[in-house]
């Protein structure tokens, strides 16, 4: 069911510093900052030979990542997101199997136009894990 890894999510505060960070110290291609309002984030995503770093900041009052930053003031890792063939019959599967899909279980786009949902991370040895349509 599981496929390749599409992205490591880290949630920041100052999206332009940390993307800095990676496009001048690092060297790496950064892409630009992009409001998501439907997941009260923005994003800028940064690629790598074999995946993205997807960098996270507060998009507006009750942003989930406001949240997390409350609890983790520096930042730091906030999701994996692996890619599957068919998100709803991984949903269904994983369902099945005793696993919490957050929110109405429904896939909603994502930053790549794609369907994404999360599973809660009590599930998954204590990491939100974000699916995406391959």
């Amino acid at each position: 069911m599981i496929g390749r890894l599409n992205h490591v999510a880290i949630a920041v505060r100052d999206i332009a510093k940390a993307a800095a960070v990676y496009r001048d110290t690092l060297g790496a291609e950064v892409s630009d900052k992009v409001a998501q309002p439907d997941h009260g984030v923005s994003t800028v995503f940064i690629t790598l030979p074999n995946t993205k770093i997807e960098l996270l900041e507060p998009l507006g009052e009750g942003s989930p990542i406001g949240k997390f930053l409350d609890k983790n003031p520096d930042g730091g890792i906030h999701h994996v997101c692996y890619e599957v063939p068919d998100i709803l019959a991984a949903r269904d599967t994983l369902k099945a199997q005793g696993a919490r899909v957050l929110g109405d279980g429904e896939p909603k786009i994502g930053a790549h136009g794609k369907p994404v949902m999360f599973l809660h991370p009590k599930d998954f040895c204590g990491t939100l894990v974000e699916l995406e349509q391959a």
